[in-house]
């Protein structure tokens, strides 16, 4: 049985101009990137090629979705068990707005959160990242831009790739998933 590759090479950066410009030509010559940085960059999502998030049609859908329930448990409960109560209507929208709302509100939250969390890609406890030597300064002073291995994963190639943006070290981390 083949030994199993690393999981990625991971470049450390003193300065994030350095990041965004690897992160974007190395996307652009086809690895696959990503970036660990102390603080947001401007920029980042464009330089990783990221689009529009499908979250905000999730929470729509959700939404759409609970209040069609609510609404709909509630006209079918007044319509199986009718009470006639001061000659109002079995369904009375006005005194449903209120669940119709609640249930509209709940749904698309777990719509929107759920959504997020499996693009994501999370929970994920341990991110073989986290195994690199110097990885804790991600969170103080230091970016760091990791080649993601693939199938056909060239270690060669990745190396000398990040060499040309001349970071301050380049590790290899972690091992493949079998």
């Amino acid at each position: 049985m083949a030994e199993a590759g690393p999981y990625a090479l991971l470049a450390e950066f003193a300065d994030p101009q350095p990041v965004l410009d690897g992160a974007r030509s190395l996307r652009e010559a086809g690895w696959r990137v990503e970036v660990f940085s102390p603080f947001p960059l401007d920029g980042l999502g464009e330089a990783l090629g990221w689009s529009e998030s499908r979250v905000p049609i999730a929470f729509l859908i959700g939404g759409v979705v609970g209040a069609l329930a609510g609404f709909l448990l509630q006209a079918g409960t007044n319509l199986l068990y009718p009470l006639d109560i001061g000659g109002r209507p079995l369904i009375a929208v006005p005194s449903f707005l209120m669940i119709t709302f609640e249930t509209m509100v709940l749904g698309a939250v777990f719509a929107g959160i759920g959504t997020m969390l499996v693009n994501n890609r999370l929970p994920k406890l341990h991110h073989p990242v986290f195994d690199a030597e110097r990885f804790d300064l991600a969170t103080d002073d230091r970016f760091f831009l990791a080649v993601i291995a693939g199938r056909d994963f060239d270690a060669y190639a990745a190396r000398a790739a990040l060499w040309r943006l001349q970071p301050l070290e380049v590790t290899e981390v972690g091992s493949a998933e079998p």
